[in-house]
């Protein structure tokens, strides 16, 4: 359960620094892209891939899956720091967790897999949970028009990149460590040739800060990785257990940790939503 323990408390970490990187002056922009170097450099440490995918049948139906993970990933990234930004963590990660409907539709729709009432239920009560969990409240920022719609796109779009992950994985036939990397690879190279075009027209200044903050969410983002890869390995005979206590883990550390260190406050249908999100994840973990 140590693993699954620090996986949870990386995942937080991570929506915390995209919080405070603003008000520390990091140009998310900049860290997010180094983020990718750092992480690719310990998932090539760390876990051996063969750096070889990057390059190899570059025309194949896995190589574009590839190249639009390495889009999506760091847009992703982006998308995550606005919505924390806009409506907070506690919001934020929860839809980030419930974004597992997705994949599980797709099972059921692209992979072939049965469609049990057991799974229905969970899927009926994670919607809920999400139309809880974004509905808006008193407050200044809750008001705005477009700010609740950024957990909706983080709810898609994460489901999104799990789904592609599951077509790579399926059509190449390779380990998810040289998915992995492969991906890292070219979020990093396009971040960079983003970058450079901001350099370009000044859009973009250097500063050292960018560099810690690249520092600190490459190798916690990596760290919730690797953590829970390794939960599943230790408890290889009950993935459930690790499915069911990392999301719940990170929903529960993320409404603490909001509520406490920045006074986001929620709404009652905000906080059903919670409960409700707890429970899908806890009905469709255990389908």
């Amino acid at each position: 359960m140590i693993y699954i323990a620090l996986s949870v408390l990386c995942s937080v970490i991570v929506s915390v620094l995209l919080k405070l990187a603003p008000a520390w002056q990091v140009d998310l922009r900049q860290a997010i892209g180094g983020g990718y170097l750092v992480a690719g450099a310990l998932c090539l440490v760390l876990l051996h891939p063969s750096p070889d995918l990057v390059v190899r049948e570059p025309f194949s139906p896995a190589w574009f899956l590839l190249l639009t993970l390495g889009v999506v990933l760091p847009a992703m990234f982006l998308v995550l720091a606005t919505s924390v930004e806009l409506v907070g963590i506690v919001r934020t990660d929860a839809a980030m967790r419930l974004s597992l409907i997705l994949p599980l539709l797709a099972a059921f729709t692209l992979f072939g897999e049965a469609l049990t009432a057991q799974k229905g239920i969970g899927i009926m009560v994670g919607l809920a949970a999400i139309a809880c969990i974004v509905a808006r409240h008193g407050d200044a920022v809750a008001r705005s028009t477009s700010a609740w719609k950024w957990p909706l796109v983080v709810f898609v779009g994460m489901g999104i990149i799990d789904i592609m992950f599951k077509l790579v994985a399926q059509e190449s036939g390779v380990p998810f460590a040289d998915i992995l990397f492969a991906s890292f690879s070219i979020a990093f190279v396009l971040s960079v040739l983003y970058l450079a075009w901001c350099y370009r027209r000044d859009r973009a200044q250097w500063r050292w800060r960018h560099a810690g903050g690249a520092l600190l969410i490459g190798g916690f983002n990596f760290g919730n990785i690797v953590f829970y890869i390794m939960a599943h390995r230790a408890l290889a005979e009950d993935p459930a257990l690790v499915f069911s206590a990392m999301n719940i883990g990170v929903i529960v550390l993320a409404t603490l940790v909001g509520m406490g260190l920045f006074r986001e406050r929620l709404s009652r249908l905000n906080s059903l939503g919670l409960l409700l999100a707890v429970g899908a994840i806890a009905v469709l973990a255990s389908a």
